[in-house]
């Protein structure tokens, strides 16, 4: 019987497995390296090594009410898209009110995580750990949740180009960067357009003389506002948005969403243009990037190609002269060293994962690793619904298939990612994000129940279907259910508005949404019940269809009085 869970690891991931644990009567014991908790989001000002480091500027690309954890919003008054200290004040907020912290060994490193000799019939783990004072401690656990995270080991390809030995500027990885103070004045060549790379190249390109940024493929780069200055992820991560791609051709959504940011700033005049459609891949999260290029401040470049004495040569065979630094904004390798190397069993020597979460070839499923994966949405819910199956499967509550039919499945989730993603070591990352969110859900036994909720509650339902897919949805019913979800949802516009009022301004006349329309309700009331019924649930009977009739006059009139 699982009792004692070792947590590896005190950032965003670790405290609410901490907390996960707590809720299911089990005894959580966590490990972190560091003296304070936070993780990835504590920021340092010199970074250490094997350990993740932030620069001073970052912002989250993802806002507050979706990133939050689903039984505890952040406060009405924090900024939709915090800076990183705001967001680790937050983790302080959760971890007192839950009190967490005592769960905690500081400045504690696990040095290994192994099999104990009868683990086929336990499932129990030996952990070693080196403490404060550099003394070694054993310990026996029944099961372990790995939240060390993917993001402390730089990959640094400086050896792939061809002059790098003799080159006069400096190279570093943006694990190093910190701020743009040694660039000012100077010409640096930023490598990489991930969301890093976006945001460092417009970060330098304040201070420095000129900057560029290099790019393999391009990418297309959203805001994080959408309409009306909304938070782009509240707008577009719905339930309704959800089921599109399967009652829409996947060319036309790519069209339109193509010519919508086309309309903005031309991605081809820009030289932003990836090869790739815009639903194939993640986009750049950026709000800064083109008026960057627009003012002449940032200069877009093809891939970087090799390096001379003082400058650099790029793929189109165009070079720069007197280039005072390169920051490589090229990911990182995702190691744990800690664990047993049986475990990196892939064709890349990577972790092979079901669902991203558990390594199939354990004989008893007691051990999972949090957050290893890539999603079009922000990562806190995602890990916390991980932990909450987790906890379920250790308890014996949640069965995983057979050990072949999760190879299986981790082959064909594979085989589909690499028509977006052609390296399988990027493919095996990815996960759609309600879906996954809902699968574990479904495992946990907290998946909304649509029909359900559209028969007794059909104002609630409205924000579950078309509104954003915030975490309290997830709390709404079932193990760990919270009193105050619908309350939350409720009101989750309210809290995005509240930062907002710092002056105040006249109130336009109150006007009905086009969302409280008879006809939208109907569509939308039609619509998901044929999604539940094509998945063989049972046909609403007379006397159902005559209490969604009912449920319909109650939503109408609730939306006439406060829409």
């Amino acid at each position: 019987m699982v009792r004692r869970v070792a947590v590896v690891g005190a950032g965003s991931s670790g405290l609410v497995c901490i907390k996960t644990c707590i809720d299911e009567g089990l005894e959580p014991v966590c490990f972190e390296s560091s003296d304070d908790i936070g993780g990835l989001w504590k920021f340092k000002e010199v970074p250490e090594p094997e350990r993740s480091s932030i620069y001073r500027s970052l912002v989250v690309n993802t806002s507050k009410e979706m990133m939050c954890f689903s039984d505890f919003p952040m406060p009405a008054h924090y900024p939709n898209f915090m800076h990183n200290s705001q967001l680790l004040q937050y983790f302080r907020l959760y971890a007192e009110h839950f009190d967490l912290l005592r769960h905690i060994n500081f400045q504690t490193t696990v040095k290994s995580v192994a099999q104990r000799p009868d683990f086929s019939v336990s499932g129990q783990w030996d952990v070693v750990t080196i403490n404060r004072n550099g003394e070694e401690e054993k310990y026996i656990f029944d099961a372990v949740l790995v939240c060390s995270g993917h993001y402390t080991l730089p990959a640094l390809p400086l050896s792939e180009f061809e002059g790098h030995e003799t080159f006069s500027g400096r190279c570093i990885h943006s694990w190093e960067y910190k701020d743009a103070d040694d660039c000012r004045g100077k010409r640096v060549v930023v490598v990489g357009i991930g969301n890093s790379g976006g945001d460092i190249a417009v970060e330098i390109s304040r201070s420095a003389e000129k900057t560029f940024l290099s790019t393999r493929q391009g990418a297309w780069v959203i805001s994080r506002m959408s309409n009306n200055g909304l938070p782009l992820d509240m707008t577009f991560i719905t339930r309704f948005n959800n089921i599109l791609p399967k009652l829409l051709p996947k060319s036309l959504m790519n069209w339109t969403g193509e010519r919508t940011l086309n309309h903005r700033y031309d991605h081809i005049l820009y030289g932003l243009k990836p090869s790739h459609r815009i639903l194939e891949k993640k986009p750049l999260i950026n709000d800064d990037l083109p008026g960057r290029i627009l003012h002449g401040a940032l200069a877009m470049k093809p891939n970087l190609k090799g390096f001379k004495k003082s400058g650099v040569v790029f793929e189109d065979g165009t070079v720069e002269e007197n280039i005072d630094a390169v920051v490589f904004c090229t990911g990182y390798k995702g190691t744990f060293p800690f664990l047993p190397s049986v475990l990196s069993e892939g064709p890349y020597g990577e972790l092979t994962l079901y669902k991203r979460a558990f390594p199939p070839s354990l004989q008893q499923p007691t051990l999972a690793i949090m957050g290893l994966f890539q999603a079009k949405g922000p990562i806190m819910p995602l890990v916390e619904m991980q932990a909450r199956w987790a906890v379920k499967v250790f308890s014996g509550l949640s069965r995983l298939p057979s050990g072949e039919k999760m190879l299986e499945v981790i082959e064909s989730d594979r085989r589909r990612n690499m028509q977006s993603y052609p390296r399988p070591q990027q493919a095996v990352l990815q996960v759609d994000y309600i879906p996954y969110l809902d699968f574990m859900a479904e495992e946990v036994g907290v998946r909304p129940n649509l029909l359900s909720l559209f028969l007794r509650d059909p104002v609630l339902w409205m924000k579950v279907f078309f509104g954003p897919c915030t975490p309290y949805q997830y709390r709404l019913s079932g193990p760990g259910h919270w009193d105050g979800a619908r309350q939350a949802i409720l009101t989750q516009w309210e809290r995005v508005a509240q930062p907002f009022r710092t002056r105040k301004v006249p109130e336009p006349k109150t006007r009905r949404s086009v969302l409280c329309s008879p006809w939208l309700l109907t569509f939308g009331g039609t619509l998901i019940m044929a999604v539940i019924l094509s998945k063989n649930e049972m046909i609403p009977t007379l006397q159902g269809a005559a209490q969604i009739l009912e449920s319909s006059k109650v939503f109408l009139k609730d939306l006439w009085f406060t829409g």
